[in-house]
């Protein structure tokens, strides 16, 4: 039984809307979480420091030890939900690649994961970023391809040009 999935895509790709619909068409309910409420909940201060996570006007994000140390507490947390059985969507930006995908795989390890790519070419991601209006433009450019690579998927899916419903409804069937 698939106890957590965990979308990784890029900025703006649609992962936190695809979540959604998620919650919405899969028989039991699953709680959501995304990297961008880990970042939210830390003090603006981490925001730009060093320490923490910083947003590059060209739309790099750097991060250091101190958001590393937070994220890492992040993980256990929603590891231990579904350890205690909540069923749980995790909507990831692996900006370290297959780094960042093997930090979930030792903290998930003995759960049934479904491991899910969310595509979206860069210049539609680019387009949502801008119409979101609450993201540093250059993002969604940056993260497109830089957050697959060396990463391995159960199954991947496009937003480009197919809506969130239907992905998650693709997603939804691989679910056991």
């Amino acid at each position: 039984m698939t106890q957590v999935i965990v979308l990784n895509g890029g900025s703006s790709s649609g992962k936190s809307g695809l979540a959604r619909c998620l919650q919405a068409v899969l028989p039991e309910p699953w709680l959501a979480f995304g990297v961008d409420t880990l970042i939210q909940a830390m003090p603006a201060s981490m925001r730009a420091s060093e320490a923490g996570i910083e947003f590059a006007p060209d739309g790099e994000v750097v991060v250091g030890a101190a958001f590393r140390a937070l994220e890492e507490a992040w993980i256990e947390g929603i590891t231990a939900m579904a350890r205690a059985g909540a069923r749980v969507v995790v909507d990831e930006v692996f900006l370290g690649g297959a780094a960042s995908q093997q930090r979930w795989q030792k903290a998930l390890g003995g759960l049934q994961v479904l491991w899910v790519g969310v595509r979206c070419e860069s210049a539609v991601a680019a387009g949502c970023e801008v119409a979101r209006g609450d993201r540093l433009t250059g993002m969604a450019e940056a993260q497109a391809e830089l957050v697959h690579q060396g990463v391995s998927y159960d199954l991947e899916v496009d937003t480009t040009h197919t809506e969130a419903l239907e992905c998650a409804r693709i997603i939804a069937a691989q679910v056991h």
